[in-house]
């Protein structure tokens, strides 16, 4: 049955119009010719003889179900009386939903507190799985079997039923909506699921509570999503059910489920070997492993006898409901196959007291018509019996004849099955959905109603469009704990069952529930799955993998593969400076100014600071080298404090070099300040302590080599007028002019552009340098002209003094000193501006040490040489050249 029940094939519903309405149209013609104008009855020119259940009621519910497979349907003839269609292959389970609409009505009935005072009735009939016959049983329905139809001034009165539960088949739900939906006639099918029903323009009074497709494919992505199921396999029924939903995975699965599709194939309508190889062998190169099959039964059939042939395993199949429920394909024979198979499944539910009422049912001897009494059919074919006398050519009926006493628990039938109602609970909520439409209605209170003037609607005055209204608004909870209520386009509140094919250790298959999924009026859908109820049919009994391409872990990004589809790509490492920390990250992110990323891209670390710490080895070095020159400093003002009044100390002034050493120290110390994190005080303290402390010694530099040049020329006759000019208060007075000149110059540059920390970014993308920028480099280029100057005018005046006919001319030693200070000076500005962060504060130090060294050897080690190791040198005598002495 479910093999026939989705697509709408359009042939058909042309052909069903066309028959209908041609016969209708003869029949009106037929009446207005054999009638008066005014004539106060119609006379039905024609009459359908289908299979049937009736029962009266104040008010009749119609239900169009499939109780034979088979029917001969001959053609319509304006030559002779129709013939009418017969039909033969009893469906027992079609039978059991009629008999399920039959039991709620009774149910119904039976309530107090639903539809008090009024009765329901039934029409049940057999549509024959034929759209013509279908067709025909909906007009009937409508319009009544009465052979004549008295007609009232008025003009009004109950329509033949209130409403129609059916039909099982989308086809036959769309042809027939189409009609019914003109004059607002409410349909509600228990099994049609195409989502082409959901058009309210096109079908205004059509309800269902079964859910449509449309739901069906999100529910199975979500099924995809749970297991991380991202390349998928579609196979799917060349008709409309297959169709609709392979438009909607293909909408649907990649912006919500991350999936795609690796191959969508349409299985043949007959069994096509050719094709059917052609398809398994896609199925068979494909690195898909999950197979989702939108089709049929007998489509399935067909299609794992290829499956088998080529034995294709280790798939995954999704079955949609219309074959996850068949019995057919669990066979031994197939479960090596099909075993651990999941799918979508009509909601089940139970029905209490439903068996009790299948077992009441009994044949009507009295009215035995062979042609559309179903329970009778129904008994024969249970009990193979027949009842007498059969008509001639009647096949289904034989052995021995029918007593009607018959015991049905006496024999193995499904029609007793209820432990799995699908289908029939649909039914059963139908039945339900009706007669709380019709029950809400019945309770308006007149005035307040909801309809023109605020009218209600009431039986004698019914019309269709009002039960829609109502039927539209209906919102009731079963006896087994579902919500049912429809949405604006007549779709109830989806939920399903999730099933799994179980492979049991016997051999025989079980099929479990494992879980739902369902929409609730305030929530989107929501999937429950056991998954440790699963059975999954690999050798490591846990789910498999269906990719198209591996997970892109954290530090790289996804990078599509060019013409494959979005689910292929490529897996490409984030750059430097950038990070994902998801995986499959469309995208890299860059990480803050003050970061940078890790080793693996995955996550953003703080930046390394950069500067000329204590800690490192080059800072240890320079450090050290800072403080032996201090300490050797130290030494030598000890040894001249020492040896304070020997002609070598007292030479040209001790207090000069008393003042000298201090410089040279404060030099020696200055360079610490260019070490560790750069703080503001020392950005703005070291270049002016550099600066002050290297003008203090090249101005004492400066004086001495003037005061030698003095002293020369007062050794000339004439001369002793130039001694006045260099007294102890003029030298002071020298020394603390040029050095105020230097602290002028470091006041204004400190005020108008202070040197301060700057986070450096450029050097290094991991490493943010720490480093003093100068502020003003004019002011920096000033203070280290003004020491230039001062360095070269010294070395100028001690190159002219360096001839001087002294045994110990100290003009020399000032001359090669500020030789060795100059040259380092000029190589540090290259230097200094070619160097990037810390290596520039390094050059600064090694400049400001070099040359500190170079000054203190050249002017005191010679002296200290001739203190310590030449004591006899010290003399006056031999420092004025009058003595002979050894070496």
């Amino acid at each position: 049955m479910t093999a026939l029940r989705k697509g709408v094939n359009q042939r058909e519903v042309m052909s069903a119009f066309l028959g209908i309405n041609l016969f209708m149209l003869f029949s009106y013609f037929s009446s207005t010719v054999s009638s008066p104008l005014y004539s106060s009855s119609c006379q039905l020119q024609g009459q359908f003889h289908l299979n049937g259940m009736h029962k009266t009621g104040d008010v009749v519910l119609g239900g169009l179900f499939e109780m034979h497979f088979f029917s001969t349907y001959p053609d319509l003839s304006f030559t002779s009386e129709p013939e009418q269609p017969t039909c033969h292959g009893l469906d027992v389970i079609g039978f059991r939903q009629a008999q399920t609409m039959a039991f709620a009505i009774d149910e119904i009935n039976r309530n107090s507190l639903l539809l008090p005072n009024v009765t329901l009735g039934y029409s049940l009939y057999d549509n024959c799985n034929k759209l013509g016959i279908g067709f025909r049983a909906a007009l009937s329905l409508a319009s009544g079997q009465e052979e004549q139809v008295l007609l009232h001034e008025t003009c009004v009165g109950t329509p033949p039923v209130l409403g129609i539960v059916g039909d099982d088949s989308s086809t036959r739900s769309v042809a027939i909506s189409s009609v019914l939906g003109l004059y607002r006639v409410p349909m509600v099918s228990y099994f049609s699921t195409c989502s082409c029903l959901s058009d309210r323009k096109k079908f205004p009074s059509f309800f269902r509570t079964i859910p449509s497709d449309a739901f069906q494919v999100r529910a199975m992505i979500q099924i995809l999503k749970r297991f991380g199921w991202t390349w998928i396999g579609l196979l799917l029924s060349d008709d409309d059910y297959g169709l609709h939903a392979a438009r909607s995975f293909q909408s649907d699965l990649g912006p919500s489920g991350g999936g795609c599709l690796a191959y969508t194939e349409i299985l043949p309508k007959d069994n096509d070997p050719a094709e059917l190889k052609r398809i398994v062998g896609v199925m068979k190169k494909s690195t898909a492993r999950v197979v989702i099959v939108f089709a049929y039964e007998g489509h399935m059939i067909d299609l794992m006898e290829e499956v088998v042939r080529q034995n294709v395993t280790g798939l995954q199949w999704i079955a949609s409901e219309a074959w996850i429920s068949s019995s057919v394909l669990q066979t031994p024979h197939l479960m090596p196959y099909l075993g651990g198979t999941l799918g979508i499944a009509i909601r089940r539910g139970e029905i209490p007291g439903l068996r009790d009422f299948l077992l009441q049912i009994r044949p009507d001897l009295h009215h035995n018509s062979y042609g559309n009494n179903v329970v009778n059919q129904f008994w024969e074919h249970t009990f193979q019996c027949r009842f007498a006398p059969p008509p001639a050519g009647w096949v289904e009926a034989g052995g021995a004849l029918c007593t009607g006493q018959e015991d049905l628990e006496s024999v193995e039938t499904e029609f007793l099955d209820i432990s799995n109602l699908r289908p029939e609970y649909n039914v059963y909520k139908a039945v339900y959905a009706l007669a709380y439409a019709l029950d809400n209605m019945l309770q308006c209170e007149p005035g307040r109603g909801p309809f023109s003037g605020n009218s209600c609607g009431n039986l004698q005055k019914l019309e269709p469009w009002q039960l829609v209204y109502y039927l539209e608004k209906v919102n009731f909870t079963t006896s087994f704990g579902d919500q049912v209520s429809f949405d604006k386009n007549g779709d109830v509140l989806p939920i399903y069952d999730i099933m799994n094919w179980m492979l049991l250790p016997d051999g025989r298959t079980k099929v479990q529930t494992v879980g739902e999924v369902k929409k609730s009026a305030f929530k989107s859908e929501e999937l429950t799955l056991d998954e440790d109820k699963i059975f999954w049919n690999f050798e490591s009994k846990k789910p498999l993998q269906s990719v198209c391409s591996e997970s892109c872990p954290p530090g790289t990004r996804m990078a599509r593969k060019k013409g494959q589809p979005e689910c292929c790509f490529d897996c490409i490492p984030c750059s430097e400076g950038k990070i994902s920390n998801k995986t499959d990250s469309m995208e890299c992110t860059s990480c803050p100014e003050d970061f940078w990323s890790s080793s693996h891209r995955d996550h953003c670390l703080p930046k390394k600071i950069d500067f000329l710490s204590y800690h490192e080895p080059l800072g240890i070095c320079l450090t050290a080298t800072s403080l032996l020159g201090t300490f050797i400093c130290a030494v030598v003002l000890g040894i001249f404090i020492y040896h304070r009044r020997t002609p070598i100390v007292r030479a040209n002034n001790s207090e000069l070099s008393f003042q000298l050493l201090l410089s040279l120290k404060l030099c020696f110390l200055c360079s610490l300040l260019f070490i560790g994190r750069p703080r503001l005080w020392t950005c703005q303290l070291r270049h002016a302590a550099f600066g002050i402390s290297f003008v203090l010694c090249v101005s004492c530099i400066l004086v001495k080599t003037m005061v030698v040049l003095a002293v020369f020329k007062a050794s000339k006759p004439g001369g002793e007028a130039s001694l006045k000019w260099f007294g102890v208060f003029q030298q002071r007075g020298t020394v603390l002019v040029l050095t105020s000149v230097q602290a002028v110059i470091c006041t204004a540059w400190l005020l108008s552009s202070s040197p301060a920390p700057h986070k450096n970014l450029q050097y290094h993308n991991d490493k943010i340098v720490y480093e003093c920028v100068v502020g003003s480099t004019v002011g920096f280029a000033v203070l280290l002209g003004y020491i230039g100057l001062l360095a070269i005018l010294s070395f100028l005046l001690a190159f002219l003094a360096r001839n001087l006919p002294d045994n110990f001319n100290e003009a020399k030693l000032i001359t090669f000193s500020m030789l060795i200070f100059c040259a380092v000076w000029v190589a540090f500005v290259p230097a200094y501006i070619s160097s990037p962060g810390k290596y520039a504060d390094a050059v600064e130090v090694f400049a400001i040490l070099a040359s500190s060294f170079g000054l203190l050897v050249a002017l005191f080690g010679p002296k200290c040489y001739i203190i310590l190791l030449r004591p006899e040198r010290n003399t006056k005598k031999a420092i004025m050249g009058r003595g002979t002495t050894k070496p």
